[in-house]
């Protein structure tokens, strides 16, 4: 079984706890440590709870060919990079810089982690003690790199962006074997943006009741409307792509600035703060206008022994007086009182006889 609720660092995650929000910096640091600390004290001031990054080189991606293969198809976003290895080039994150952002984090107490793209960059990342793991959509047929995630037993987090569902059942019977019982799976749109119409969030709810994990979304789409509507769906995790403004980068065009940032986490915990305990009943807030709902009123004056008729009782507003239920059986018996218009009709009133 995996676990429900657990740590990432010093933030915890789960069904017992509020969503987990993460600022995913990615390429838009522009390989500059000034601009990188911009960035994470931003998203910080704007509630991220967790700043993630990506941990590799061009060289472990893919390799420098000019190849049609490696060419970047020209409606692609990052066509004008032309060839793989020189867009990753552009957006890579070197260790001296991932080194240096993990102090800086540290420096300013807001957690990090990342997303190792091979096996020397988990080993590399261990040695920052990097409390999670994220594996990226195109990495989720590396078993071997899954493998040496999990082994860590450290929380591992699959994006599934690019995943069948054979490929999922891979990922988590490679995690199983291992041990590691902290998982959590990220609905995603691998496209940049990602159009709101594909987002198909109600996933959620079939991923977590299928593979008994906690459950989040890694969102590329344009606005907050996603991740708060993912949030509703009980996503545990929500992570966006995060820049500052006027920060021109590799993956500038479909990040969120601060500003937005800060609203989409001020709604979704709004968004959380609606969800109540689940019970059917009235709040307690409604209880104070329960008298506004409708009872039996005396209409117009009525002598004693006089017969109940819809001309002198009705049901109307407030609700102090008797239930509704009882307008039937009260029609046409005689009242033991005299009774005045504005008087509450009562059981004790209705003869017997």
């Amino acid at each position: 079984m995996f676990k429900y609720n657990f740590k990432i660092g010093k933030k915890f995650v789960g069904e017992n706890h509020k969503c987990l929000i993460v600022a995913e910096i990615s390429a838009n640091h522009n390989q500059n440590f000034n601009t990188t600390k911009k960035l994470i004290t931003a998203a910080k001031k704007s509630g991220a709870d967790l700043i993630k990054i990506q941990t590799y080189t061009a060289d472990t991606l893919t390799i420098n060919s000019k190849k049609k293969d490696f060419l970047i198809k020209k409606k692609n976003a990052w066509s004008k990079d032309k060839y793989l290895w020189k867009l990753y080039k552009k957006a890579q994150t070197t260790n001296d810089l991932t080194r240096k952002i993990f102090r800086y984090c540290k420096l300013v107490n807001i957690g990090v982690f990342s997303s190792p793209f091979d096996i020397d960059a988990v080993n590399f990342l261990e040695t920052l003690n990097c409390p999670a793991y994220k594996i990226a959509s195109p990495e989720i047929t590396h078993i071997p790199l899954i493998k040496k995630v999990a082994k860590t037993k450290k929380p591992i987090i699959l994006s599934l962006g690019l995943s069948h569902i054979k490929d999922i059942d891979l990922a988590i019977k490679t995690i199983k074997k291992t041990g590691n019982k902290k998982v959590i799976l990220l609905n995603c749109v691998s496209s940049y943006p990602a159009p709101i119409n594909e987002q198909n969030l109600k996933s959620i709810i079939e991923i977590k009741k299928k593979y008994k994990t906690l459950v989040g979304l890694s969102d590329h789409t344009l606005g907050a409307i996603a991740p708060v509507v993912a949030v509703s769906k009980g996503a545990n995790m929500i992570e966006k792509h995060f820049n500052i403004k006027n920060n021109k980068a590799v993956d500038s065009f479909f990040s969120m600035n601060a500003n937005d940032f800060k609203i989409m986490v001020k709604n979704i915990r709004f968004a959380e703060l609606s969800f109540g305990n689940g019970k059917i009943e009235i709040s307690k807030s409604s209880k104070e206008n329960l008298n506004s709902r409708r009872s039996i009123y005396i209409s117009q004056d009525i002598k004693k022994g006089e017969r109940f008729s819809s001309k002198n009782i009705k049901i109307i507003r407030p609700g102090f007086g008797l239930h509704p239920k009882y307008y039937k059986f009260v029609l046409n018996k005689k009242s033991k009182n005299g009774l005045k218009i504005g008087d509450r009709m009562m059981l004790k009133y209705v003869s017997k006889n």
